[in-house]
């Protein structure tokens, strides 16, 4: 018993204590370190969207990113319960991008919504790469849906 003892607080362990402790510590740093040069920018989209069962959306947008403005398209498939046909124009704020291609990917996102004439939209969207798409904006036109729809923005 007096060997274990011995053995379990015996001066050489510490120093492999606290050396695991520092890589945990730098590990944590440096994830910290990698987040906080993620940036944030600008997005408005305007997107198309109709069917019945099965629908697609298309559309166009355009990235504010430090300054500059980038063209986006916009397009995706839809199914589940959707009639109908609208016009959705989306403004917000896109975060954690290191550059403006990191906008550039494939959404998902599960949605219900009627809009009769005018309605009001508010989405939150992450793609492959992080990027993430808090959206607001005005739906009009006549639409029903429950469905899943998958979102594919690209630059222009």
């Amino acid at each position: 018993m007096r060997a274990y003892m011995q053995r379990k607080w015996h001066p050489k362990r510490i120093p492999v204590l606290l050396r695991g402790a520092l890589v945990a510590l730098i590990a944590l740093l440096g994830v910290g370190l990698q987040s906080a040069h993620a940036d944030i920018g600008g997005i408005t989209l305007v997107v198309y969207k109709g069917g019945w069962i099965i629908g697609g959306s298309a559309g166009h947008g355009t990235l504010n990113f430090h300054g500059r403005f980038y063209p986006l398209a916009v397009g995706g498939i839809d199914y589940g319960f959707l009639f109908g046909g609208s016009r959705t124009v989306l403004w917000g704020r896109v975060s954690n991008i290191w550059r403006p291609s990191d906008v550039a990917g494939v959404y998902g996102a599960a949605g219900a919504g009627l809009a009769l004439g005018v309605g009001v939209r508010g989405i939150v969207l992450v793609n492959q790469k992080g990027a993430v798409l808090e959206l607001s904006g005005r739906q009009i036109g006549l639409m029903a849906n429950l469905d899943l729809s998958g979102l594919a923005i690209t630059m222009r």
